[in-house]
């Protein structure tokens, strides 16, 4: 089991008819873009849609981040989320929560070969879920917001690459890892009861262990434990990695009166920024109204 919440970063998808699909975004190739270069996954995943339904995509989708690609902030999850209900609305498609997770995941398919689904959950979902593979997430309800601290590392990370190495660990060592996944599930539901009963020095605890934790399957490096040191050092109750690891971001819990470790940490050329939790979800609108 996971705990995992939305944050106050955006991805925007506009859509439009037109007389061809065309998809236009300012989120990072890659590789540089010419008339050779593969489809974008993005590309791949809305010509599926249209496909499924005999169609053919004749859409423009203009996509906007305020997620950097490759930070383990979900950034690919929000892109198929926003792009799949965009679409989905234009075309009076008009697709529950579910629908949406499952089609987006699809495309993060494309991207991360088996991810786990739950950043394209809490990305249609918003607010604060405990995820669990093959069952519904369960809602947490939190009596007050709690502000955390992401810090990025500025090593851009792979997803697949991490969780191949990590599925690595677990053919490696299967008893260490199995025993590892069940502290991990402990920890999250302890750390679910010290967020809603607003017990944070002792949240941020738990929070730095299964830092070490995700460490011990391979899935942090010495930036990414050196960040989460500095996070300490800055006043934070805890820090730990976001997403695959391997590079991307860190989750702090800073104290909430203050912006003193955001301060601290930003001094040392690490771009971090304060989020407030919980955050609302995927939101779909047209031009004469939601």
């Amino acid at each position: 089991m996971a705990l995992a919440a939305a944050i106050n970063r955006t991805t925007r998808a506009e859509a439009s008819f037109s007389n061809r699909l065309q998809v236009e975004t300012t989120l990072e190739r890659r590789a540089p873009a010419s008339r050779h270069s593969p489809p974008l996954p993005l590309e791949r995943l809305l010509r599926e849609m249209y496909r499924e339904r005999s169609r053919e995509p004749r859409v423009r989708l203009r996509i906007s981040s305020q997620l950097p690609s490759g930070a383990g902030l979900g950034s690919s999850a929000a892109t198929m989320v926003s792009a799949v209900a965009a679409v989905s609305r234009l075309e009076g498609w008009n697709f529950d929560a579910t629908s949406i997770i499952e089609t987006a995941m699809a495309g993060e398919r494309l991207i991360h070969g088996r991810p786990s689904g739950i950043d394209a959950t809490v990305s249609a979902l918003g607010g604060v879920i405990q995820f669990s593979l093959g069952q519904e997430p369960k809602k947490v309800d939190l009596p007050t917001k709690t502000r955390f601290l992401v810090a990025y590392s500025g090593k851009r990370r792979n997803s697949g690459k991490l969780i191949h190495k990590v599925s690595s660990m677990r053919s490696v060592h299967p008893n260490l890892f199995d025993r590892l996944c069940e502290n991990a599930t402990r920890v999250s539901e302890e750390a679910t009861e010290k967020l809603t009963s607003g017990k944070l020095e002792d949240l941020g605890g738990l929070m730095t262990w299964n830092h070490a934790v995700l460490g011990m399957v391979g899935a942090s490096n010495p930036m990414l434990d050196s960040l989460v040191d500095l996070c300490l050092s800055c006043g934070c109750y805890g820090a730990k990695l976001t997403g695959a690891g391997g590079g991307g971001s860190v989750l702090a819990l800073p104290s909430q009166d203050d912006d003193t470790a955001l301060a601290c940490v930003g001094k040392q050329g690490f771009p971090s920024f304060m989020t407030e939790i919980p955050c609302g979800g995927v939101r779909v609108w047209t031009n004469e109204g939601a």
